[in-house]
């Protein structure tokens, strides 16, 4: 790239995804992006962080960093419950926005960020990193080639055994909005909507589960309360879109089963077939079954890259980070998919 330009950036929310994601994939490229500020809720805690971090500003006034630190980039690592409002007061302040996942609790909420950045030309992205993957780099590569021919049903899955964080807002409905399926289940359905061109389902049916979070039992990611559990557990689902295609959606943070975590597409195309995890091709080669395995994929920083990618998208370049419009076509399955499961 010829002379990059470079970005002042502020981060909003100092937790653990701003230190341990957005700061060192940040700092690892300088000429890019240079963090300015971060804004948190508590004084001394923000003060630490932004020390800890060499963050020369820190603050617990989000109006205030955007007036002084003067940033053009805002890192939103909030609670999903706060990713709108200050989303939306980055856009409204003329800054780009790289914001954590979901994009929003509701899909107007999505849909007015997409419209607030477009209409101010700002760019919008989603941290769902897993796109950065080499496996699903090379598997939507050859889709767009053709190799598969026309892909008409993927299988997505995201599920733990038992998987219920012990820590954090993640049963938590009012912060959170949802469980498994907005927390695990968005990663792998942006993953599926991305290689068939991101439609909206003309139908979907969905349905969630609460037993064990409610019931409570052994954790593998600490332990949780089990009579301060809010969402599912599990959920499943089904889409339908109008070319035929579909996408079948499992996830979950506790289900009786043997293994302890699966992250996982199953691609049907007529002329191919894959699985992302761990990843082959099959197909048929000169009158005989083959299978196509790829051994000698570089290993990358996934955060790393697609926040390469999110610098790009801000510079106008082409960029494989999920975008605005994207992000509310997401929200809003994931809110058709909960309103279904509650009917």
């Amino acid at each position: 790239m010829t002379n990059p330009k470079r970005f002042r950036v502020a981060l909003v929310g100092a937790g653990h995804i701003a230190e341990q994601n957005h700061i060192p994939a940040l700092k690892r490229v300088p000429g890019r992006a240079e963090i300015v500020a971060v804004c948190g809720r508590d004084l001394k805690r923000t003060e630490d962080f932004a020390q800890r971090n060499d963050i020369p500003k820190s603050y617990i006034d989000f109006e205030q960093m955007l007036s002084e630190a003067k940033p053009e980039i805002i890192v939103n690592c909030t609670a999903n419950n706060l990713h709108y409002p200050f989303t939306m007061g980055a856009l409204q302040h003329g800054c780009h926005v790289f914001c954590e996942k979901p994009p929003a609790m509701q899909a107007q909420e999505a849909q007015e960020m997409a419209d607030l950045a477009h209409k101010n030309g700002k760019f919008l992205g989603y941290n769902f990193q897993r796109r950065q993957a080499p496996e699903y780099t090379v598997l939507k590569s050859q889709i767009e080639e053709g190799t598969f021919g026309e892909v008409y049903h993927i299988k997505a899955e995201f599920l733990r055994r038992r998987g219920i964080p012990g820590w954090g807002n993640f049963t938590n409905k009012t912060i959170q909005g949802g469980g498994a399926l907005i927390d695990l289940g968005v990663h792998v359905l942006d993953l599926a909507l991305n290689l068939i061109g991101y439609p909206f389902p003309k139908k979907l049916i969905g349905n969630q589960y609460d037993f064990i979070g409610k019931q409570g039992g052994v954790g593998l990611k600490g332990v949780w309360d089990p009579t301060k559990f809010e969402v599912e557990d599990a959920c499943f689902a089904y889409l339908s879109f109008g070319n035929n295609a579909s996408i079948t959606l499992s996830s979950s943070f506790a289900l009786n089963r043997k293994e302890e975590e699966t992250v996982n597409l199953e691609v049907f195309g007529s002329k191919a077939g894959a699985t992302l995890n761990p990843f082959e091709i099959f197909t048929e080669t000169h009158g005989a079954l083959s299978n196509m395995q790829f051994p000698h994929l570089p290993k990358v920083d996934m955060q790393f890259e697609n926040t390469i990618a999110f610098l790009d998208g801000c510079e106008g370049l082409p960029s494989t980070i999920c975008n605005a419009e994207q992000g509310a076509v997401l929200q809003g399955i994931i809110e058709a998919i909960y309103k279904s499961a509650s009917s």
